[in-house]
């Protein structure tokens, strides 16, 4: 059980929800007019001047796309299994990996069978992906680049160019995603011994 007191959890909301707009990039200006809260009222939350209520957070929560328990940092209670909830987009199954809003996010990627390998469309957006192939043989298209990717190989490109992924032989593909918004890229380090 949890030792916080309703008053202590309450007390990390402000900071809480001005650290996600902040990592979001987004101004107090933009959050009014995309919540419908006038800019004084959600700074006087954030600040901790006002309290948090649920007709304040209900529209914060759909606009930043979180459950409100992450909104107000709730504790955790019953069942402790992590329930993922898949989204299927562009015929692929993806499984949000992370929690954590803003920031880089984890996701695995299937892509199905199919019984011929399907025609790249190649798509662009802001962002940087990196991605790690656990199972079959996955085609990356990367501007003119045209790739195949086996089990355990790995690859890493700036999502503003053209890029597609899918089926190299038209079996089904499982892929490791890490993505993060333009300009955050993932630190890697290597101990020299």
């Amino acid at each position: 059980m949890d030792s916080k007191s309703d008053d202590e959890v309450l007390d990390t909301v402000g900071p809480r929800l001005r650290a996600l707009r902040r990592d979001r990039g987004i101004t107090l200006a933009d959050l009014a007019a995309a919540t419908g809260v006038s800019e004084s009222t959600l700074s006087r939350l954030e600040s901790g001047q006002r309290r948090a209520t649920l007709e304040l957070l209900l529209p914060l929560s759909r606009t930043y796309d979180v459950p409100l328990d992450d909104l107000v940092g709730a504790p955790r209670t019953g069942d402790p299994r992590i329930h993922l909830k898949p989204i299927h987009k562009f015929g692929l199954t993806f499984i949000p990996l992370s929690r954590r809003p803003g920031g880089i996010q984890a996701f695995k990627m299937i892509i199905p069978s199919s019984p011929e390998p399907l025609e790249p469309a190649l798509k662009t957006h802001d962002g940087y992906e990196w991605l790690y192939v656990l199972n079959g043989r996955l085609r990356l298209v990367v501007g003119d680049r045209d790739l195949t990717l086996p089990s355990g190989e790995a690859a890493e490109f700036d999502t503003a160019l053209p890029h597609w992924l899918g089926s190299a032989d038209g079996g089904a593909v499982e892929v490791l995603i890490l993505f993060g918004p333009q300009g955050m890229r993932a630190h890697v380090r290597a101990d020299q011994h």
